[in-house]
């Protein structure tokens, strides 16, 4: 299989590109990946690079997104942190991938049993994660759970995938709000933006 190439690139729609992230899931929750051959891809993308999408997602070591979407070389980009939250820099990099290089679809992906969710949950403390973890509380605080005080911390782990899934939805709204590139980009129909969540259990990713 071939790396991508500006002309790959330029005839994929996004709908296509989200059937080859999906198709690339299936294939690796079957254990039927692709035949790459990874260092013909090195040599092939050596002159450039045209990746169809990017993904945000966390730096848990359960996801390591070209393997679990079953891409190759020169496919996606990738921006990792944990908790899968945005800031300006992360922004940037991500106005360079669509702008720039073409990407046209840009994924935000969150994952079941996530530290970093669990750890806003709790309101963890510790040094420079302190602050990081501020950045997930609004999912925390936007998550209605009626029962007693104790379901909203990480031992109610519906709580915790609940606050998961909408932190990757109010990432999506700080994508749009926090770039004028990238919202630009989106309402002339240039990318498109989803969600996606991974089930750290099955390997299978609900876009």
């Amino acid at each position: 299989m071939n790396a991508q190439t500006k002309e790959t690139q330029l005839a994929l729609s996004h709908d296509q590109i989200i059937d080859l992230l999906k198709d690339g899931n299936a294939r690796f929750v079957n254990n039927k990946k692709s035949d790459r051959n990874l260092n013909l891809q090195v040599e092939q993308t050596s002159g450039g690079q045209f990746p169809f999408a990017t993904v945000l997602s966390c730096i848990d070591s359960r996801i390591p997104v070209e393997t679990i979407l079953d891409q190759g070389i020169g496919d996606l980009f990738s921006v990792r942190i944990a908790g899968n939250f945005v800031n300006d820099d992360i922004l940037g990099s991500m106005e360079f991938a669509c702008k720039l290089a073409g990407s046209k679809v840009l994924v935000v992906m969150g994952h079941t049993s996530c530290g970093a969710v669990k750890g806003a949950c709790d309101g963890a403390e510790l040094g420079k994660l302190t602050g990081m973890l501020n950045k997930i509380k609004p999912a925390v605080n936007a998550v209605e759970n009626p029962k007693e005080a104790a379901a909203r911390t990480s031992a109610n782990l519906d709580f915790v995938n609940d606050v998961a899934r909408k932190n990757v939805e109010l990432t999506l709204e700080a994508i749009r709000s926090g770039s004028e590139v990238l919202a630009e980009m989106e309402a002339k129909g240039e990318i498109k933006l989803i969600g996606a969540m991974y089930d750290v259990a099955t390997g299978k990713v609900s876009f």
